[in-house]
């Protein structure tokens, strides 16, 4: 349960906004007020301009606006004088699976320019739940087996895995946690590449097939938004691959956002665990 007059959990969400990622982001929040019920969460695009899609900066001041006016509001009903209390108006969460640099810096200066006071948490990994939901993607596409323990195989199941991330090397290197999760849970390598270095998935898979791999899959580590549109399709037929889906509406994005809005106010859930069972 949120506390009462919690500050708002308002969720950046990057790239170009549209329809698609505007209901993308309306699951996972509708998630996060599962694991918080109460919960105030709202929306604001990094790139959003205008009513249908609020901008970051602008979400913040009204949620600052309105924490102003309820604080004089019940100031007033308690006749109580002196200065409306400085509380923190809202808590960011970033919709981003890794560290995107460069989109941290643009949600970094909205929160800035807003002149809300509101704090920031980290991206979303790496962590378990994302290895989890990565795995589940892979094997929705027929690239990896559900259940590693079950008697039977998959076909088109891929014996190398190239973890697609987005950031340049600081990301790829986060994104290396995940993949040694995600290798633990399919038994066969997984290499991150990034998607916006030129050359840098056709590189990771050409180390794979170097290492014996022969059936190859790009499984993003990526949420959706944040990707470029045909960004993804073009790095798998450069390098031959298969793809899996981006992790989209995974349960574990939203059960993610909660706990980092939670975590930087100090109450529960703070660290959501992934299933016990391996899907």
């Amino acid at each position: 349960m949120a506390p009462e007059n919690a500050p708002a959990l308002v969720l950046a969400v990057p790239g170009t906004p549209s329809g698609t990622h505007r209901g993308l982001a309306e699951e996972t929040l509708s998630i996060a007020r599962s694991e918080l019920p109460g919960l105030d969460a709202r929306i604001g695009y990094v790139d959003g301009t205008d009513e249908e899609f609020p901008s970051l900066r602008t979400v913040l001041t009204q949620a600052a606006e309105e924490r102003v006016a309820r604080a004089r509001e019940a100031a007033a009903a308690s006749e109580e004088a002196g200065p409306v209390a400085d509380e923190l108006p809202a808590v960011v969460v970033p919709l981003l699976a890794g560290p995107e640099a460069a989109r941290m810096r643009q949600i970094r200066q909205a929160v800035l320019n807003s002149g809300s006071g509101a704090e920031l948490t980290d991206v979303l990994g790496p962590h378990p739940l994302l290895a989890e939901g990565v795995h589940v993607k892979l094997s929705e596409a027929s690239l990896a087996r559900a259940d590693r323990a079950r008697l039977f195989t998959v076909a088109t199941a891929a014996d190398g895995i190239v973890l697609a991330t987005l950031g340049g090397e600081e990301a790829v290197q986060a994104a290396g946690i995940t993949g040694m999760l995600l290798a633990a849970r399919l038994a066969v390598p997984v290499l991150a590449a990034a998607l916006d270095e030129e050359g840098g998935v056709p590189r990771v898979a050409e180390q794979l097939r170097g290492a014996g791999s022969r059936q190859l899959a790009i499984a993003p580590c990526l949420i959706g938004p944040e990707i470029p549109e045909g960004l993804l399709e073009t790095a798998a037929r450069e390098a031959g691959c298969a793809t899996a889906e981006p992790l989209g509406t995974y349960p574990a994005v939203g059960k993610l956002v909660a706990s980092a809005y939670a975590a930087k106010l100090g109450i529960g859930p703070q660290s959501p665990q992934g299933a016990r069972s391996t899907p």
